[in-house]
């Protein structure tokens, strides 16, 4: 069960983390097409209170980690998809699911450091109440995580 909540809130940490590098990497391409800004990252420019110098800081660095942490994303989300295949097919074996898992996993840890990386040029750029108000919605996110594992484990434990 907790191996599981680590792996659901890495992968949400990792889908948020590659939705904003390509996000800002097209922003200025999807604006002059007519398609603007995302609604999610809007909310989380709002939510958050960033000024248009903290926002154009914060696109520089996420544009300059698009080539590394694009690839890795694409990796991460690739071997997760593999993993999955893998655990499905039919007759598979331990020895199979274990090599899928253990390059899913080295996938994870490649793309937790680019988003250690990431996260270390982005704080200095935000205000304390601005990172409290990032640690209060992650608590929020693990709190919401916990309640639907809670809620599936009740009921598998229902006959």
């Amino acid at each position: 069960m907790k191996t599981f909540k680590i792996l659901a809130v890495t992968t949400t940490a990792a889908l948020l983390v590659g939705g904003l590098v390509l996000y800002t990497a097209r922003a200025q391409d999807q604006a002059r097409a007519g398609f603007g800004h995302g609604h999610f990252l809007q909310r989380i420019i709002k939510g958050l209170n960033l000024t248009q110098e903290q926002l154009g800081k914060i696109k520089a660095e996420l544009r300059a980690e698009k080539d590394t942490a694009g690839p890795l994303l694409k990796r991460f989300l690739e071997t997760r998809k593999e993993l999955r295949e893998t655990i499905n097919k039919p007759g598979v074996t331990e020895t199979e699911v274990r090599a899928a898992a253990a390059k899913a996993g080295a996938a994870e840890a490649d793309l937790a450091v680019e988003r250690a990386r990431i996260s270390g040029k982005i704080r200095p750029i935000l205000t304390d109440e601005q990172i409290q108000k990032i640690k209060d919605f992650q608590g929020r996110a693990d709190q919401t995580i916990g309640r639907v594992l809670q809620r599936i484990g009740q009921h598998l434990d229902t006959p």
